[in-house]
Parts: C-alpha cells; sequence; structure tokens
C-alpha cells in the first residue's frame, strides 16, 4: 500500500539555457550533459551550481545523434552511442573538460591503441575520443559507479570494458579500456542494462534477470580465451512446456486470433538458474599474472505479463529505468581522486526497475529480496532511484516516492540493529508518495545529488488540453491561479533543473505533519516520523554529507527522530511497544529527560502504556550513571506501585534510585507485600531500614527468614549488594553493615550469586576488596573466606583450579612473610576437610614431621594446616602450583612437608625418601608405610632399605633413629621378599646378629605358607 501526503520536496526551479532540443542528457560528477537533437550533432555541457543554478561550460562536436549517453564518476568519462549513415558506434570521450577551458585540440584513437611518444605531452590539454569496435551494434551502456568498467549491451551478448590507468609519466596518466569479458547469451536481446560492482541487471521487454560475477582461481596454464558455460536446468520457467511445442500451439492460437502472454515467474537465489536463459563468458583480456577469472552467478529473473483489459490488450507494457543503487560503508571516504574513490567499501546493493504503473525495489547484496512495490497513479514514462528518494516522471507530473534502502542498508552495517541497544524503522514499512508535482508534458528525468533535471515536451495543441484535465484531476487553487501565456507562444519543450529541499527542511516538515496525528494517537504519526527519521538516516549513510556543514545538524535531527519515535511507542498502545526502548537509547536521553518528556508533576493516577513501562523497567535494571532527583524517584515509585507492582523491589534498587525516600519505598513494599511477599521484598525492607537507620526494623526483616534462604534471596537481586558505577562494582550499605554484623551471609550470598552467573570472579576480588578497603594488591581474609566457600560448591574444572592456586598462593604468601589475617576465618582446617573434598585429611607423616618442627612453624599454623591440607587432596594440579610453592622451598619443617608432598604427587618417590633421611629421618618408614603401596612398594626394599643400611654403618650406634627405621623397615621387607632375595639384600659386613632375627622371620613365614 501507498500512502499519500501532500509533502513539499521540491524547491526551486530553473531552465537549463540549451541552444537546441535535448535528445538525450545525463549528470556527471558536477555538470550536466545534454546532447541536440538537431541536425547539428554535439553535446553541451553546462556546469551544476548550488540550488540549481547552471552555467555553460562549453560544448564538443559528435559523430552523428547520440542514441545513448552515460557519465563515469570513476575516470570522469562520457561515454556515448552514435548514429551515422544508419551504422552506431561507441564512443568514450575523455579529458573532455579541456574543451570548457577553451582548447579545441581533439584526439581520436581506438581502444587500446598504443600511446606514441611523439604526442604524449599533448594529451594533458585535449579531449581525447576513444573508440571502441564492435562486431554488433551496439544497444545499450552502463558504468560501474565502483569502478568505472564499462558494459555495453548488443544483440545475444555483453561486452565488458575494463577501465585502465596508463602512466605514461610521472606528470601524465592516460585513460585507456581493455575488453575484458563477454557474456554470450542466446535469444536475448537487451533493451536496457545496469551495472555496478560486478552486478548486472538486463531487461527485455518483460524480462529482467540480474547476474553477479563471482572471481575465481585459475590454473596459470589456461590459454588466452576461456570459456565458462554455465548449465541451467532443463525445467523451463513457463511450467514445463517444451519450446518447440509451445511454438505449435502458439501458431495454432494465433489462428484462433489468441494472443499467446508467458507465464508471470520470479526467481531468487538459487532458484533463479531455472530461468533456463544459458549465459558462456569468453575472456578477451591479455593473458597476465593478475589477470581475473570469473563465473555468473544468477541472483535474480523476473517475467511479467502484458497489461489486459476488458477493452482489449495493451502492447505498451515494457519494462524501463533497471538501475543499480549501491550504499557505501558509512565512513567511506569521497574524493576527487577516482583511484580513491574505487576503493571505496560497497555495504549493500538494490536494484530498481519499473513497468508502466508498477514499480519494484530489491535488495541484491547479502540476500536477495523483494523490498518495495510501487503502485503509480498514471502511466510513468521513466523513474530514476536515488537513496532518499524515487522519483516517477508520468503522463503529466513528477512524483516523488519515499525509499527503504537506508533501513536495509542499517541493517547490513550494524549488528545491533533489531536489538534493545538500536532500532530502525522495517524495510517493510510501506512506501508513501510525498509529492505529485504537475509538469506539462514531462518525458525523461535524471538525478545529481539534491538536483533533479526533467525534460518536458508537449505538442502545441495539446498544451491547453492538459491544463484543462490537470486542473479537474488535482483542482489546486495555486495552479489556477499560476499566470499563463499564451499556447501558441510557448516552446515545445524546456529542460529543468529542479532542486530538492534539503534533508533538514523536508525533516522538519515531516515533524509537523506527523503532529497533526498525534492528538489521535494513529499509527499514521509512527509511519510519517518513521518516514523522517529513515530520510536523515538515508542522508547521514550517503558518503557526499561526511563533510557536509549540514552533518552536525543532521545528527541532531537524527536524535531528535528517535526521540520523537520512542515518544509514539512510549505513548501509544501499539505491537511493536518494545521499540520505545532502542529508539530512547539512541537519541541520548536521560531516564530524567524521558520522565520529564512524558509525566507531568501535575498528573494525577493514569494509566502507563506498555512501551513506557517497558523503556523504564529496563532502564532502571541496568548499571546507569544517573540518578534520579527525590522528586522524579518518588514518581517512579508511584508509577510502578500502579503498573506492575511486582517490579517495585528491583526498582528501588536501581543505582538510578539512591535519591528515593526510604520511608516512602518502605510505604509501597508494605502494600505491595499484603499481596505477593517475596524473599527480595523483605531483602529490600531491610535496605530500606538501614538507609533510614532503624535497626529495630532491619533487625526485624532479617530475621524473618533463615540465613540460608536470605542467601538465595540476593540472586533475585544483586544489586542489594553491589552496583557498578563507571564499571567498577562498588558494594552497598547493606553489603557494608553485613561485612561486619554477618560476614558468613555476605560469603554465602557471594557464593550463590557467583553460582547463578550474577558475579564474574574478577568481580567478586574487587567487590570484596573495595569492601575491606585493601589495595589492589593486597587480599583481605573475606576474599580468601569466599575463594574457599566458593571451593565448596564449585564444579567447572577451569575456574576450581584457578581457586586452588589462588588460595595457595594466598596460604604462602602469608607463611613467607608471618602475616596472620586481618580477620578471624569463617572456616578452619577441620571444616574444610569436613565440607569440600578439595581439602584431604593431613598425613599422619606430615603431623609427626610438623610436631618435631620449631615453634616458628606454629606461628601461622592454620594457614600451613590448609595449605597441607590441599596438597594431600588430589584436585591440585601440582604442576601449576610449583612455581607458587617456590617461596616456602627452604621454610624448616613446613618447607621439607611442602617439598615432599609435591614429589609424592609427582611420583618421585625416592627422592622423598632422600629428603626425609636427610632432615627427618623418623619420619621415613613412616612415610613409607602411607606412601609406598601397590605399585610402588618395591621403593621399601629398592631404595628405603639400602639407604638406611648405609647411613646406619656410616653413624654407627650413635643414631638410634636410623638404627630403628632400619628395624621396621627390615620387618616389612622380611615380609614380602623370599629368603634368597631378602638375604641378597643385606650388607655382607653387617652383623649377624642383627639381622638375624629378620632372617628366621622370613624362613619361618616360608615354611607356614
Amino acid at each position: 500500500m501507498v500512502q499519500l501526503y501532500n509533502l513539499h520536496p521540491f524547491g526551486s526551479q530553473r531552465v537549463v539555457p540549451c541552444k537546441q532540443e535535448p535528445a538525450q542528457f545525463c549528470c556527471g560528477h558536477d555538470v550536466l550533459f545534454v546532447a541536440s537533437a538537431a541536425a547539428s550533432c554535439g553535446v553541451e555541457v553546462f556546469a551544476v551550481r548550488r540550488e540549481g543554478r547552471c552555467e555553460p561550460l562549453g560544448s564538443f562536436a559528435t559523430l552523428g545523434p547520440v542514441l545513448r549517453m552515460a557519465h563515469s564518476r570513476a575516470g570522469d568519462y562520457l561515454v556515448t552511442i552514435e548514429e551515422k549513415s544508419k551504422a552506431t558506434f561507441l564512443r568514450a570521450y575523455v579529458n573532455w573538460r579541456c574543451m570548457s577551458a577553451g582548447s579545441s585540440r581533439v584526439c581520436v584513437r581506438m581502444v587500446g591503441h598504443k600511446m606514441e611518444e611523439s604526442y604524449t605531452e599533448t594529451l594533458k590539454e585535449q579531449m581525447s575520443i576513444v573508440e571502441m569496435a564492435l562486431s554488433d551494434p551496439p544497444l545499450c551502456i552502463s558504468c560501474c559507479p565502483v569502478s568505472g568498467d564499462l558494459l555495453v549491451g548488443c544483440k545475444n551478448k555483453l561486452v565488458m570494458f575494463c577501465l585502465k590507468y596508463l602512466v605514461i609519466n610521472q606528470n601524465l596518466t592516460v585513460l585507456d579500456f581493455e575488453r575484458s569479458l563477454i557474456l554470450h547469451i542466446d535469444n536475448f536481446l537487451p533493451a536496457e542494462i545496469a551495472f555496478c560492482a560486478r552486478h548486472i541487471a538486463i531487461t527485455t521487454e518483460l524480462d529482467v534477470l540480474i547476474l553477479k560475477l563471482d572471481l575465481v582461481q585459475q590454473s596459470a596454464d589456461r590459454g588466452e580465451q576461456s570459456t565458462c558455460q554455465v548449465s541451467t536446468t532443463e525445467t523451463p520457467v513457463d511450467g514445463g512446456t517444451k519450446d518447440e511445442d509451445l511454438a505449435i500451439h502458439s501458431l495454432q492460437l494465433e489462428l484462433d486470433e489468441f494472443v499467446i502472454c508467458p507465464k508471470p515467474v520470479e526467481l531468487l537465489g538459487e532458484e533463479s538458474k531455472l530461468c533456463k536463459i544459458p549465459i558462456t563468458l569468453e575472456s578477451t583480456e591479455l593473458a597476465t599474472e593478475d589477470k581475473k577469472h570469473f563465473q555468473v552467478q544468477y541472483l535474480l529473473f523476473r517475467r511479467f505479463t502484458p497489461d489486459q483489459s476488458p477493452f482489449g490488450f495493451c502492447e505498451e507494457t515494457k519494462l524501463h529505468s533497471v538501475q543499480f543503487l549501491p550504499v557505501y560503508q558509512t565512513g567511506s571516504s569521497v574524493t576527487a581522486n577516482e583511484e580513491t574513490e574505487s576503493k571505496r567499501e560497497l555495504l549493500s546493493l538494490f536494484c530498481f526497475f519499473s513497468l508502466p504503473h508498477v514499480g519494484y525495489l530489491y535488495s541484491v547484496g547479502k540476500l536477495v529480496e523483494l523490498i518495495s512495490t510501487y503502485q503509480y497513479s498514471e502511466k510513468s514514462e521513466q523513474a530514476v532511484l536515488t537513496p532518499q528518494f524515487l522519483h516517477v516522471v508520468t503522463s503529466d507530473s513528477l512524483q516523488c516516492f519515499t525509499v527503504r534502502c537506508s533501513a536495509a542498508a542499517a541493517r547490513d552495517e550494524d549488528p545491533y540493529v533489531d536489538t534493545t541497544v538500536k532500532a530502525c524503522p522495517p524495510v517493510t514499512l510501506d512506501v508513501c508518495t510525498l509529492r505529485m508535482q504537475l509538469f506539462i508534458g514531462p518525458r525523461a528525468i535524471c538525478h545529481y545529488k539534491n538536483n533533479i533535471i526533467l525534460l518536458t515536451k508537449a505538442d502545441t495543441e495539446d498544451i491547453t488540453e492538459r491544463r484543462k484535465s490537470s486542473r479537474r484531476r488535482l483542482s489546486r487553487k495555486a495552479d489556477s491561479n499560476k499566470p499563463r501565456t499564451s499556447s501558441e507562444s510557448e516552446p515545445g519543450w524546456n529542460l529543468y533543473i529542479i532542486n530538492t529541499v534539503s534533508t533538514i527542511q523536508l525533516y522538519r516538515e515531516m515533524v509537523d505533519y506527523s503532529r497533526t496525528y498525534g492528538s489521535v494517537k494513529t499509527e499514521s504519526c509512527i509511519h510519517l516520523l518513521s518516514e523522517a527519521h529513515l530520510l536523515v538516516r538515508a542522508a547521514l549513510m550517503d558518503p557526499s554529507f561526511l563533510k557536509s556543514d549540514e552533518k552536525e545538524e543532521l545528527l541532531g535531527a537524527f536524535r531528535e527522530s528517535c526521540a520523537a519515535l520512542g515518544d509514539c511507542y512510549s505513548r501509544f498502545d501499539t505491537k511493536d511497544y518494545h521499540l520505545a526502548l532502542p529508539y530512547y537509547r539512541m537519541s541520548g536521553l536521560s531516564v530524567t529527560d524521558v520522565l520529564e518528556r512524558l509525566v507531568s508533576e501535575s498528573e494525577e493516577i493514569r494509566t502507563y502504556e506498555r512501551g513506557f513501562m517497558f523503556y523504564l523497567t529496563h532502564s532502571l535494571n541496568e548499571e546507569l550513571n544517573e540518578e534520579l532527583s527525590k522528586e522524579l524517584a518518588d514518581k517512579v515509585l508511584q508509577i510502578f506501585y500502579l503498573a506492575d507492582p511486582v517490579q517495585l523491589p528491583h526498582i528501588i534498587c536501581s543505582p538510578c534510585m539512591r535519591n528515593v525516600c526510604p520511608l516512602t519505598a518502605v510505604k509501597y513494599l508494605r502494600k505491595v507485600e499484603e499481596v505477593m511477599p517475596s524473599v527480595v521484598l523483605t531483602l529490600t525492607k531491610a535496605f530500606m531500614a538501614l538507609k533510614m537507620g532503624d535497626l529495630t526494623m532491619y533487625e526485624r526483616e532479617m530475621n524473618s527468614h533463615k540465613e540460608t534462604v536470605l542467601a538465595c534471596g540476593f540472586i533475585g537481586q544483586p544489586k542489594l549488594l553491589r552496583e557498578c558505577k563507571e564499571g567498577i562494582v562498588i558494594p552497598t550499605e547493606f553489603a557494608v553493615h553485613l561485612k561486619v554484623m554477618q560476614p558468613g551471609l555476605l560469603v554465602a550470598a557471594t557464593v550463590a550469586l557467583h553460582e547463578n552467573s550474577k558475579i564474574e570472579l574478577e568481580e567478586a576480588d574487587t567487590f570484596f576488596k573495595v569492601l575491606c578497603n585493601n589495595g589492589e594488591d593486597t587480599v583481605p581474609q573475606l576474599l580468601v573466606d569466599f575463594w574457599e566457600a566458593l571451593l565448596v560448591t564449585c564444579s567447572q574444572e577451569e575456574v576450581l583450579q584457578e581457586l586452588l592456586l589462588r588460595v595457595t598462593y594466598q596460604y604462602v604468601w602469608r607463611i613467607s612473610k608471618k602475616k596472620l589475617p586481618e580477620t578471624k576465618p569463617l572456616k578452619t582446617t577441620e571444616d574444610l576437610i569436613n565440607s569440600c573434598k578439595h581439602f584431604g585429611f593431613i598425613f599422619p607423616w606430615v603431623t609427626f614431621i610438623m610436631s618435631v618442627g620449631s615453634p616458628l612453624d606454629k606461628d601461622c599454623h592454620e594457614d600451613i594446616s590448609k595449605l597441607q591440607s590441599i596438597l594431600c587432596g588430589e584436585s591440585i594440579d601440582i604442576t601449576a602450583a610449583l612455581p607458587v610453592l617456590e617461596p616456602l622451598a627452604e621454610a624448616g619443617n613446613v618447607g621439607l612437608t611442602i617439598r615432599v608432598l609435591c614429589s609424592t604427587r609427582l611420583g618421585k618417590y625416592e627422592e622423598s625418601i632422600d629428603q626425609l633421611l636427610r632432615h627427618c629421618p623418623a619420619a621415613a618408614v613412616l612415610y613409607a608405610q602411607h606412601e609406598l603401596k601397590d605399585d610402588s612398594r618395591a621403593v621399601w626394599w629398592n631404595k628405603l632399605l639400602p639407604e638406611l643400611c648405609e647411613r646406619t654403618r656410616l653413624s654407627g650406634s650413635d643414631c638410634p633413629v636410623l638404627i630403628s627405621s632400619l628395624k621396621e623397615t627390615l620387618s616389612v621387607v622380611a615380609m614380602e621378599l623370599e629368603l634368597r632375595d631378602f638375604l641378597s639384600l643385606l650388607p655382607e659386613d653387617g652383623t649377624a646378629a642383627f639381622f638375624l632375627p629378620h632372617l628366621l622371620h622370613c624362613s619361618q613365614r616360608k615354611l607356614l605358607k
């Protein structure tokens, strides 16, 4: 559906001072080319200035009448199809600006002609005409706005010429062309073509085919010419009828005075291969290392049927105005340098084509889809698509429609569009007609920036009748009062430059117009504001505005339009109410600004729409660095109590509500509690009691639930404990109070938050450090308590190892520095062993070593026992822990236990025995009894027994500890080995009386078996 608004997109209107009647015209970068229809063939060039002012620059002759013409901004050349002596010629006019500067020198050369040194210096000051010979007459042309390449349509084929920059010397670069590719299309007569970024659109009278040339890798040994036959399915688009059968049936029916029309077809994407139009690629580019090879990708095929009516068959149904519209990445540079311009990054690509009464706009970039359909009020002659508008020429008017290109491109550019962060009016939004401007006999149109060039031509006898019919249709007072001259004195044609009004001016008019709908809350208000938003967005996405003085004004209008749309979705009851949030975010308005726009201080109880509540709820639940005034905060309490009381506890905890009156908050909370009690609500009341200094009320609320229930209650609203300011986690007054009065509850609540993904480990670290006023490098005991408590519940292996290393490092640091924790730990070693599987029972030999240690080892007894308990467990990655344990390597008996525990965990039993025999031999046997089992049992006789024998022999009877350990070891070995093996282990110089009892015991064990 097309909606009609009577706006004023057209501004001033000026006449181009042409000397002859125009036959063809087109716009260049900043100029207008007009080819005359008179016998004296030539092209007039006009400079297009601000506000549509047009100044003649010069003219140059052509070979014959110009049938088609186009200008390429890349390369700044003009290409024409000219006719002479019933033959057509393709010519490119390069360096044509020399003609406007007064130079009459012209150089004519064939395409690819080698530049001769004799006249290269003169090329700077003369126009070059490059003639491109073709085997078939050229029918249509198109220049790529990205690369400057030229595409020529001929019967059954398309020929592509690549634009080349030939560097003659340091001061001279010459443009040339190279015929690089031919697309052979059987039985296809192109009426119009469009070319952009290797995308090709071809139209016949009723068919549209859109292709893309994809670059492919080819082997280096290919010849200079390569052909690529694009296979298509055998399934025809007309439903399966064979061409021969169709011809037979067609002939028979024509004899019966019937006309056969092709079946309408629309094929998108991969399905477009079913169009049964085979294409063969022929590469004609010279073989070089950087030679490009292409393959064809079908994007779209559409076939139409002629218009039919009860009064007969309409033979004038033909496609026209096929064109591409590229949209570039915002911020792409645009300069006069073509090489820089060609490097602009293409974001989206759109294709438009039209029938006499309906136009179609497709997106052909990342996804091929129909965006908009335009229904015209009368038959169209030509149309031109711009980033902001679609201008259509009909039999007696110039019509201006809105387009959805900026809406589609915005979604291609920004992945956050259509989220709660950003929004954009939908691509499917109904298009509208902004204006239908009357003209006498409009014929053709082209466009450059904010200028429209319109050719009008009417027969003298038809002028009066056209005026009458125009008045009858529109009955416009302004038109009827306009002074007219007699029809006899008026010329038969005019070429106008119509200056469209600035984006800001038209935007303001749209906003003012929308206010006529705002009072009755209709969708038309949202529709018109969406159009205004897209108008500004399209201007901001147009690279030509990047260095414009209007940029800041456009950005202001963009934010203003976002705010207006936010107001609409907040005030109106629409299905898209959730869009209030992203539009307000994009507007840059604070919560205070929005509340002041929507809520009146004197307003009594009212109904708040879903969009407003959705915005307010999400905004207040976020970590915003904004504080509402006391009056607004209290007003917010009232709004939520009336509209959404369940959210009241969560809203009160918002950082924006720091200035809320606690007494008022408690009053509303008590009312809600009577209907919907909850733990979160109880905790919120306790929080407000702390703010009021009412400790009695605080204790009453906190005692109403068990501590475990309260800890889980903080999961429902983490902001009761912490808030985020400028990215830093800050404890609340509630957390500060719990730290002093109930640290166990605070730690348990933080563990619950972490396990429910409400707080990250690093955030918790910062939280406790800030809470305890510790520096960044100092770890408070409360944080260690949190780590220890988290070890009990943590199930993620990666987090578990991180926690084990953290507590290990802290224990090691305090032991090595002989530092005691600043507060009493919440859990003892025994508590951790009983509640956490990652803390193991301390081995007997460890306890024995510590019992014979010095008093200094008992300074940090709790940390030492916790560290030993972790190492006695099986969870910690001992390899990762070794660098952390390094400071305790020489720390007396503590260091000995740490070293032996690490060696044992790594399976280095012999190394452990060496360390024990060297530093605490009394513990060696106790260690062996505990550790040397199963596969490691052989260490008894392979390591421990020989070492004890050797050390006892060296020390003699002066070391009773070694003798006692040797006896225990002999007893164990005698029970394990055969007599012969046991005897082989005994020293040859040993005292028989000492070893005899163990030999007898070993032999008796053998006899008992």
